[in-house]
This record gives C-alpha cells, sequence and structure tokens, in this order.
C-alpha cells in the first residue's frame, strides 16, 4: 500500500494527482524550482522540497534531484505526471533503484516507445532521418524522438528550409526534454488526429478505453479534445483498437498510456505511444466515470483490474486555456492572473452536474498567482461532459464564453469561436483546423459600449469627484480614453453628470455603479459586469467589462512612448536564444528575414525583419533576458528610389 506519492512535475498535473492521493488518504511531496516556490502544486502538496535554479535543465529534468527529493520527503512513490522526465526510461530506472515505486510503465516499455524512432520500428513503420530528406517527400514533419506536447516539431514544405527547422526543432527539442534527437515523417494534408487510451495491470488485463479526437491544434500542440472520436467508420475503429492492443502487448505495458494516429479517410498511420498520462486524460474519465490516476496507484500497488472497463456514457469535450495571444502568432503572455472563474466549474472535480451536463475545471493557478515565462503557457483545462457531444460542446461554449479571466491575454475567444465554428460542430475539422481558419476566428469583434460601460462605472465610483460632479449649468462632457487589449484599439468615450445622474449621448443610462452598469440601446437593456484593477509600474487601470479588456489611457500621449521606427520590440519576456549569423549593426537585411529567437515557456519565437532595410542597431546577444517590450534592434527602412 502506498503511503507516501511525491509528483515529479509541477502545475495542473501535479495538483491533479494530488486532488486523487488525498480523496485516497495518501500523503503528496511536491518538488519546486524557484520561480514555482509559491505556486499552487507546492501550496496543495502535504510536503515540498525545493530544486534550486529556474530553468527545467536545472529543476525538473534533474532525476538525481528528484531521486534525493523522494527520498529526503519520506515518499514510497513518484508519479512523473506528463512533460519533463515523465517518458525517461533511465528516471524510471533510477526510482526502483532507490527502492521507490514507480508509478508508470517498466523502463523496457518505455525504451521501446518513448523513442518515437523505435516505436515506429516495433510497429512496423518506417522512420526517416531529418538530414536524408529529398524533394520527394515533401512536405514532412520534423520531429522529436523523445517528449511531445508540440515541442520540437516543424513542418517543411521546401527543402532549402529544411536544415534550418532541423536546427530549430533540435535547440528546442533539447531545452524540453534534454535530447535534441529529431527525425522525419510524411505530414499528411488533411487528417484527424485520433488516440486510443490504454490501460494495463500486471496480472495481464488490458482495457482499451475509447478514443480521442485531438484535431485542434495550433503548434501542433493539441487545443481542444474531445471523447469518443466522432464519425469514425466501424472499420478504422477496428483498426485503431487492434494496433493499440498490438502496441501494449509487444512491450508488456503496464499502467496507462495513449497510442496515437493520424487518420485519413479509411486509412489510419501510427504516430507513436505516449508511455504515460496524457493532458486530455479528463475526457475518457468523464465518459467512462473512472478516475484514471487512483487506477494508476492500484496498479503500482499490484492490484488487478476488472475483466471488463465501465461501459461509456455520453460525450466529453476538453479546451485547453492558455496565457497566449492567438493573434500574434500564439505568443505566451505573463504577469498576474487576477481572476479565474469559470460558472459551474468545480475545480479538478466532476463538476456540478445540469440539465445538459457538467463542467470541470482543471488547473494550477488561483486568483492572484503569477504567471511566469518558464514553463509552458496553460492556465487550464475546461471540461464538459453531457449526454450528446451537441450538448457537450454547446455547455464548454457557454461556460468559457461566461467565465471571468481576468490578467495575461489569453486564448479563450479563440476557444469559444473554434467551438461554435459550423466544421467543427458538425465534426468535419482535421489537423489543418487553424491553419485555414485563423484569421476570421481571431477577427477582432469589438463591444462598441465596453468602453462607455467602463467610463461610466469608474465615474460612478468617484473618479470625476476631483472636476465637482454635478454641475447645475452645461459643461463640457468628461472624455475617457481606453485602450482594447490584445488588438490595440484605442476608444474615447464622453459622458456628463445631469440631475438625473450620468448620461450619455444615445445611450440611456439605466444604472451605472463601481461593478454593474446597465444600458438601454435601442429599447434593448443590456447589463455590463465591470472589474477594475490598479495599474501597476506606472501603467495605466485594467478594466474588465465583462469578457472585454481594457486598459485606460491618460489623457494625453507620454512623449517618452514613442519609439523609433523600424524598431523589434520584444513580444513576450524570454531569453535570446539565436542571433542570425553575421548579424551586426550596418547590415542589410530584407522584409520577413528572422534575425533573433527568443526561447519563452520552452518554445521558440521568431523576431523577424519588419522591412528591408539597414540593421542600424542591435541590443540582442545569445544569453540575454528581456521583458516584454524590450528593444532588441532597430531596421532603418529603405528609401525606394525615385522613377
Amino acid at each position: 500500500m502506498l503511503t507516501s506519492v511525491l509528483v515529479a512535475n509541477r502545475g495542473e498535473i501535479a495538483c491533479r494527482v494530488f486532488r486523487t492521493c488525498r480523496d485516497l488518504g495518501i500523503r503528496t511531496v511536491a518538488v519546486h524550482s524557484d520561480p514555482d516556490a509559491d505556486a499552487l502544486h507546492v501550496r496543495e502538496a502535504d510536503l515540498a522540497v525545493r530544486l534550486p535554479g529556474a530553468t527545467p535543465a536545472d529543476t525538473y529534468l534533474r532525476a538525481d534531484l528528484i531521486v534525493k527529493a523522494a527520498l529526503d520527503a519520506g515518499a514510497d512513490a513518484v508519479h512523473p505526471g506528463y512533460g519533463f522526465l515523465s517518458e525517461n526510461a533511465d528516471f524510471a530506472r533510477a526510482v526502483t533503484d532507490a527502492g521507490l515505486t514507480w508509478i508508470g510503465p517498466p523502463p523496457e516499455a518505455i525504451e521501446a516507445m518513448a523513442s518515437k524512432t523505435r516505436a515506429k520500428e516495433l510497429m512496423g513503420v518506417a522512420a526517416l532521418s531529418a538530414n536524408a530528406v529529398t524533394e520527394a517527400d515533401l512536405p514532412v514533419l520534423v520531429k522529436a524522438a523523445a517528449g511531445g506536447g508540440g515541442r520540437g516539431m516543424r513542418i517543411v514544405r521546401e527543402l532549402d528550409a529544411l536544415g534550418g527547422e532541423v536546427a530549430a526543432a533540435r535547440a528546442e527539442a533539447l531545452s524540453a526534454f534534454g535530447d535534441g534527437t529529431v527525425f522525419a515523417e510524411p505530414y499528411v494534408e488533411g487528417g484527424r488526429h485520433v488516440e486510443v487510451q490504454v490501460l494495463a495491470d500486471t496480472h495481464g488485463t488490458v482495457w482499451l478505453l475509447g478514443t480521442r479526437d485531438c484535431s485542434l491544434q495550433r503548434r501542433h500542440q493539441k487545443v481542444v479534445e474531445e471523447a469518443p472520436a466522432p464519425y469514425l467508420t466501424p472499420g478504422v475503429s477496428d483498426v485503431l483498437y487492434e494496433m493499440a492492443g498490438r502496441a501494449v502487448r509487444a512491450t508488456g505495458y503496464v499502467g496507462a498510456g495513449t497510442v496515437e494516429f493520424l487518420v485519413a479517410g479509411e486509412r489510419a498511420h501510427f504516430l507513436e505511444m505516449n508511455t504515460r498520462l496524457q493532458v486530455e486524460h479528463p475526457v475518457t474519465e468523464a465518459v467512462f466515470g473512472i478516475d484514471l490516476v487512483a487506477l494508476q496507484l492500484r496498479v503500482a500497488e499490484g492490484e488487478r483490474l476488472a475483466p471488463e472497463p465501465p461501459a461509456p456514457r455520453g460525450h466529453a469535450v476538453e479546451a485547453r486555456l492558455y496565457a497566449e495571444d492567438p493573434a500574434a502568432g500564439f505568443a505566451p503572455q505573463t504577469g498576474t492572473l487576477h481572476r479565474l472563474d469559470v460558472p459551474g466549474g468545480a475545480r479538478g472535480g466532476q463538476g456540478v452536474p445540469g440539465a445538459a451536463g457538467s463542467v470541470r475545471l482543471d488547473t494550477g493557478y488561483t486568483d492572484g498567482d503569477t504567471i511566469g515565462v518558464h514553463y509552458d503557457a496553460m492556465l487550464a483545462k475546461v471540461v464538459a461532459h453531457a449526454p450528446t457531444r451537441a450538448a457537450a460542446v454547446r455547455t464548454l461554449a457557454g461556460a468559457l464564453e461566461r467565465a471571468e479571466v481576468h490578467g495575461p491575454v489569453t486564448n479563450r475567444d479563440l476557444l469559444v469561436r473554434s467551438l461554435r465554428h459550423p466544421e467543427f460542430t458538425d465534426g468535419r475539422m482535421d489537423t489543418g483546423f487553424y491553419e485555414r481558419h485563423l484569421a476570421e476566428l481571431t477577427a477582432p469583434e469589438p463591444d462598441p459600449h465596453a468602453p462607455l460601460a467602463a467610463a461610466l462605472a469608474q465615474a460612478a465610483g468617484g473618479g470625476d469627484r476631483r472636476f465637482g460632479g454635478f454641475r447645475n449649468v452645461p459643461s463640457q462632457p468628461h472624455a475617457r480614453r481606453y485602450r482594447t487589449e490584445p488588438d490595440g484599439t484605442e476608444h474615447e468615450v464622453r459622458y456628463r453628470h445631469t440631475r438625473a445622474g450620468l448620461a450619455a449621448d444615445g445611450v440611456r443610462v439605466v444604472r451605472a455603479a463601481p461593478h454593474l452598469v446597465v444600458l438601454e440601446v435601442g429599447g434593448v437593456q443590456r447589463k455590463f459586469k465591470v472589474t477594475t484593477y490598479a495599474g501597476r509600474g506606472g501603467g495605466g487601470d485594467q478594466v474588465y467589462v465583462n469578457d472585454v479588456a481594457l486598459t485606460a489611457l491618460p489623457r494625453f500621449t507620454d512623449p517618452s512612448d514613442q519609439q523609433t521606427p523600424g524598431s523589434l520590440l520584444a513580444p513576450m519576456p524570454g531569453t535570446v536564444v539565436r542571433v542570425a549569423e553575421g548579424l551586426a549593426e550596418g547590415a542589410a537585411v530584407t522584409a520577413g528575414q528572422p534575425l533573433i529567437w527568443l526561447e519563452a515557456m520552452k518554445m521558440e519565437h521568431r523576431i523577424c525583419a519588419p522591412a528591408s532595410g539597414t540593421l542600424t542597431a542591435l541590443h540582442a546577444a545569445v544569453g540575454r533576458q528581456v521583458e516584454v517590450g524590450a528593444l532588441l534592434a532597430v531596421v532603418q527602412v529603405a528609401q525606394e528610389e525615385p522613377s
């Protein structure tokens, strides 16, 4: 019987495992890097051990430090979570060699499947060396041999781009997993990403726990997942189950795992087996009414599974809420998460049942936490379960739309629009969904009355007292300026104090209070919930009106805010990891040429020349840590010769 479990991970998955451990009466141990010293998973654990440093290589990828932490804390088992060392056979051996229980598959099974190249050989699928790709092989997907989560993946459509993309994939894989090995496989246009959840015990019992569709992906990382995968033909389903069972039997697999495929028409192509718990495991839990973490613990204790799994019921859909700006290349965002609240979403639980279904919230953050630059940008997973797919999709979209997510820019609006897109609601999506629809799904849809509601709420809270409030004679209207985030559109709104209260042209102000404004427009009353957070570091107040984020602006522009034309500013905090070869002040550059590479949240981001011209300043050196808005370089745009 396990008595104390250390989770060799952080954030949402650590909190997820701790929840089940608490339910089972098992003590919990957290490990943490220096930036994570006050993280939620640390606060929720019974014991915590510091891993000195900030980068994954110094902390969560240090098997020796984690094993020592488990022994020092008196843990008798280690759960790896997902990512980091979860698919590292040497780590699994180090755990067992130390006399601890490994909550996962045998190291031999990890070795057989965790390397995607060896897994393909085992399943009879040839892997292609990234350096051996020819024109006839294109397009290909360059992938990291170790790890997953979209890191170390690049689509290559032109042979000339192969070298650069392979180098970038290797660097990203090495940073995320400690292994820079990459390979290539054919990239199938229009395919669906479908997977099978497996669970096996030490007595030979194997459960095949249905399918999941994970086709909605950005940068090869899943965004929306669902179970079961919709509209699979019986023939395809049979092939998926047969191959998943073959993978389990061929490796002597024990514990939870996932076998992934690319489905195109009636054909299923084996991709890889993830020898760990998946991020999207909650949708399977919801459909089968099980706790996969609890089952992992039972299997690790040597218990026998029932001969057959429970019968599935209904449909579940999960959306990953990220701190990122989809309209800016999914650039990660950092800062204070002021508020995270999903209506009806039970934190870490099965959710509150309703007429249409239930909503579950899995997260590693609470109100007031800081979202840093060192790790993955995922804030939470929101899961809806309902009797039908249509009901589950509608429930999830509604919960996200009404959610209060105050802080850095997120992908919440993109998720809502994606879930309501006809291609998704009809089940016709594939892995190219965002390539086709990202522009329309991220187009600004401003609420024209949100800035006015913000101004009226602030005025009702006493913001105009310095002006004397109501006057007995006509006067100029008050004016306030706001910027809509993240698109940067600026608005100026005007209103007056009258005998009847606050008034605005063309709109009847039914009620104006600091946190609630009711406006009547065209005979229809609309409610606006307003929340204001004081700006820091000289920045304006952050105002949230329903789901619209605004920044209060000063009446006049500060001249010091003006930037030199052609300035390249850091779009996110991060570390400079590469500078274009030979780049120096005075060099000629062309529009779109990659100049600087930033690493943030384990992903590389290119900073490209905005136009053709001359590099007149370069402030980026490899290893430099930069904040948002830091000046990296200046490109003087070439002047066109008069004709």
